[in-house]
């Protein structure tokens, strides 16, 4: 591919939500834009846009819209030509998105961990401890290892969490390790092990995207594609399709690179912790079909009282 040497148009805008976490990713994706091009600083501006998971913080997204709260508001700007592209927190993105836009690249990922904040280990807590999150995955994670814990709805951003255990409303709370490296707070929390809580699809991963038919910018965001991260990231997000795509159960997936070929991990998990129902496989890059046809699989293997949590 000829490298691009301009902009087709200056400033081009990006278009992004305005939490410190998305504008530190934001603020990323110029910068290997202009390095890769040679850009100087005029040639990206950066379009702030207020989402409806960032207004409502008083109740799961399940309930409200799901992870189309995250980004229907970016959508609208990307369709309506507000912005030439934009920014996500791949895991933030729903499973299923308009024909009109595309995922047309990824930064290279990073630490795909949950690090628990507030102790040190989940044996440290007390005794009933209670642990703020609001991903059901996380939360019935916490109750597999913990039986005794309660969990209590924990939204808004990293500032405002971090605010809410240190002010005494939960012993402990959980944090992607990813966001808070970019935020610099990489001290902040002790990282888990994935096989102790494997991770949302598509978590540490931030994503880009633009319209489907705006073959310059595809080719301009072609250009800084980290083809490992994007890879992997697809394969976990097909997982999700074959659960049914836009559920809002507690799941996991993580796909990694071993000798040419992904290794996928994924599993469904009841709210309370008490069942999993879990498969791993190695598959062919870009073999997505296999990745969705594991993710039927777990709910082939599911009791009735898991599946019919994807059924709604």
């Amino acid at each position: 591919m000829q490298k691009p040497s301009r902009p087709p148009h200056t400033p081009l805008r990006l278009g992004t939500r305005a939490s410190p976490l998305a504008l530190a990713q934001a603020h990323m994706t110029m910068a290997a834009l202009r390095a890769r091009h040679g850009w100087d600083e005029s040639a990206i501006e950066i379009v702030t846009v207020q989402t409806s998971g960032d207004r409502i913080q008083d109740r799961a997204l399940a309930e409200i819209g799901g992870k189309a709260l995250w980004t229907k508001e970016l959508d609208r700007a990307l369709l309506a030509g507000e912005i030439d592209f934009a920014v996500h927190s791949s895991k933030d993105v729903e499973t299923i998105r308009p024909a009109e836009i595309r995922i047309a690249a990824m930064l290279p990922r990073a630490d795909v961990r949950d690090r628990l904040v507030g102790a040190a280990s989940f044996e440290a807590l007390p005794e009933n401890p209670v642990i703020g999150t609001s991903s059901p995955r996380r939360a019935a994670q916490v109750k597999r290892v913990r039986p005794d814990a309660e969990t209590v709805l924990f939204r808004g951003n990293v500032a405002t969490r971090l605010a809410k255990l240190a002010a005494g409303e939960v012993h402990a709370t959980l944090l992607a390790a990813a966001g808070l490296d970019r935020l610099g707070q990489g001290d902040v929390g002790v990282a888990i092990p994935v096989e102790i809580m494997l991770p949302a699809p598509s978590q540490g991963a931030v994503g880009i995207e633009t319209l489907s038919g705006n073959a310059a910018m595809l080719e301009l965001l072609a250009s800084i594609n980290d083809a490992d991260t994007y890879d992997c990231v697809l394969a976990e997000r097909a997982v999700l399709v074959g659960l049914g795509g836009t559920c809002h159960s507690p799941i996991a997936a993580l796909a990694r690179l071993e000798d040419g070929q992904i290794f996928l991990r994924a599993e469904i998990i009841s709210p309370d912790g008490q069942e999993t129902v879990g498969d791993a496989l190695r598959i062919a890059r870009g073999d997505v079909a296999a990745a969705e046809a594991m993710g039927r699989g777990l709910l082939e293997r599911a009791s009735p009282a898991l599946r019919i949590l994807f059924e709604a």
